[in-house]
């Protein structure tokens, strides 16, 4: 089934087009009628003529009588557009009766890989990994649902000089201690704990140097040893993606080391290509476009002057692959907004090499910080980044005592299954739901809360309307059942259901979850408006009864669909 406003912009084409071939509607709802059509006024300003009678003869030249009610031309030249109830009826008639509830796939689906979490082998994930896992996920998982091939690339930092200090500090633990330091969770520790040997310890510093030098070379037993410590890191990072519930498996890893074989090539191609310069013993390119403070141009080193190679390489040769042996068409890296200019840098050298070419999108999803009360970045009280399993581990435990308060009527399994469902929900949902590019303040009470803009509130709506058939012991109508809009509650309702293809179409063509978060909240704030004003099991006849179901029961299906693109379950209880 076509998107509402594809289907009236197909009809409103046709007239725009006998007047000047090529106009654009702009059609967009309108708190004046369903829709509005704006496009006459900038086709009357290009034309010499006036808007009005433009309008009126775009009008008079599509064919609207069967699916609106009104048509009316207002103000300089604005076409407002008012739907038939049977026209409007029909169509929410038949978005219930899909599975996909009117998303439709993508015409010409796309290779997309996306750059998301990222976290660092021997170091513990913390906050600020919160937001890059969360969006990442749910881009994968909205783009995965428009039918896109999506390539999820956990791009972990595993390979580079810290590693010497770690495998040393491993090897005076002993490895059983250290593994086992690892395996339960305490990264920092470990770390921490190397870095102070490194500095304290002058012999320590030679070994680490060492042991850098044979990680490089390729020594069979530093590798081991190498391989001991991601893997113990990675483990634990599944058992925070697990209790984020994301999608991101050990597949999915494919960590600064990957590049590193590809390196030299990088170098080679862009030496070849003209590219590179030397400035001050290191190998730079210059993108045009880019200067510093002082207005000089900006290098992007790919090579340093001891010939070690720095982040820009590995950006380079993950983009070359990503492209070239995963055929993608569009790329997108989730990573906050602080390495915009790097990233920029790096897309411009690589449209220079040719490794991005026509046709090929490469995107910066940025995103702000998370902040305190104080408004400054989330930490602990000692001053420490907020470890990630702690924050999920009270959130859970918050939403239990949340879900206790209400005096819910569960199991003690069931409690534990939405405690858990609610108090994930509602840390994804406080960060999706903001405009991903600002920072936001991370609030407790604000996002467990029941009411507003959070979570629980849409996770309760859908589990109310669940509630609504299992006590009325009714079932949801046949499909093909006629629809009566009487009410301006339920034509709302099926407006608001009918803009659900579009929230999704626009949260992924943007990279914006908000987009989707925002839309989700605004149809459980309608359905809430029938739910208070128009009765449901006792409607006054059956027809109106089998109306309001339907909706009801799109309405459920609709906010549990955006949910889990979003990541976040829907309870049917709550």
């Amino acid at each position: 089934m076509p998107d509402v406003l594809t289907l009236l912009a197909e009809r409103l084409q046709v007239g725009f087009d006998a007047v000047a071939p090529g106009s654009d509607p702009v059609l967009r709802p309108s708190d004046r009628a369903d829709f509005q059509a704006n496009g006459a006024l900038p086709l009357a300003k290009r034309l010499g003529r006036d808007p009005r009678e433009v309008a009126t003869a775009v009008v008079g030249a599509a064919r609207l009588d069967d699916v609106c009610e009104t048509v009316e031309i207002s103000g300089p030249g604005f076409v407002n557009l008012t739907l038939s109830r049977r026209f409007l009826g029909e169509l929410v008639v038949g978005m219930a009766a899909e599975d996909r509830l009117g998303v439709a796939t993508a015409a010409s689906p796309d290779t997309v890989v996306v750059d998301y979490s990222a976290p660092n082998v021997a170091k513990e994930m913390h906050v600020g990994h919160l937001r890059s896992t969360v969006i990442g996920d749910a881009l994968c998982r909205i783009l995965g649902h428009l039918g896109h091939r999506v390539v999820r690339e956990n791009h972990v930092g595993d390979w580079g000089t810290p590693f010497g200090m770690l495998i040393e500090h491993l090897l005076d633990l002993g490895e059983q201690e250290a593994v086992h330091e690892l395996s339960v969770g305490d990264l920092n520790g470990f770390y921490r704990e190397a870095r102070a040997s490194f500095e304290a310890d002058e012999g320590f510093r030679e070994r680490s140097r060492r042991r850098v030098v044979l990680l490089q070379g390729g020594d069979p037993e530093t590798l081991r040893l190498w391989q001991v410590l991601v893997a113990e890191s990675i483990h634990y990072f599944d058992e925070v993606y697990a209790k984020l519930g994301v999608l991101l498996t050990d597949d999915d890893v494919v960590g600064e080391s990957f590049y590193n074989p590809m390196l030299p090539a990088v170098v080679a191609d862009l030496e070849t290509l003209g590219l590179l310069v030397e400035d001050a013993g290191a190998r730079c390119v210059f993108p045009p476009g880019f200067a510093n403070r002082n207005g000089d141009p900006l290098p992007l080193i790919v090579q340093k002057s001891d010939d070690g190679y720095g982040y820009a390489a590995t950006d380079l040769a993950a983009i070359r692959d990503r492209v070239g042996r995963l055929g993608a068409a569009r790329l997108l890296y989730v990573v906050g907004s602080p390495q915009a200019q790097h990233l920029a840098m790096c897309f411009a050298v690589a449209r220079l090499a040719g490794w991005l070419g026509e046709g090929v999108r490469a995107e910066h999803v940025a995103f702000g910080s998370v902040l305190g009360a104080d408004r400054k970045m989330f930490k602990t009280r000692s001053g420490e980044s907020v470890r990630l399993v702690d924050l999920l581990d009270e959130a859970v435990t918050r939403a239990k005592a949340a879900i206790a308060e209400r005096g819910a009527d569960m199991s003690a399994d069931e409690r534990g299954a939405v405690a858990q469902a609610l108090g994930i929900g509602a840390v994804k949902y406080a960060d999706l739901s903001t405009d991903r590019t600002k920072d936001y303040v991370f609030d407790w009470d604000r996002m467990l809360a029941f009411e507003g803009d959070t979570g629980p509130y849409l996770q309760y709506a859908h589990a109310r309307i669940r509630s609504i058939f299992r006590r009325g012991e009714v079932a949801v109508p046949a499909p093909g059942t006629p629809t009566r809009l009487d009410e301006p509650e339920e034509r709302a309702l099926a407006l608001a259901l009918l803009g659900f293809g579009s929230a999704v179409a626009s949260a992924a063509e943007l990279s914006a979850p908000s987009k989707l978060c925002a839309y989700l909240f605004g149809l459980a704030a309608t359905f809430t408006d029938l739910y208070e004003r128009c009765p449901i099991l006792r409607a006054p006849d059956q027809e109106r009864r089998d109306t309001r179901l339907l909706l009801a029961d799109a309405t459920a299906r609709v906010l549990a669909t955006g949910l889990h693109l979003l990541g976040i379950a829907a309870p049917d209880r709550m």
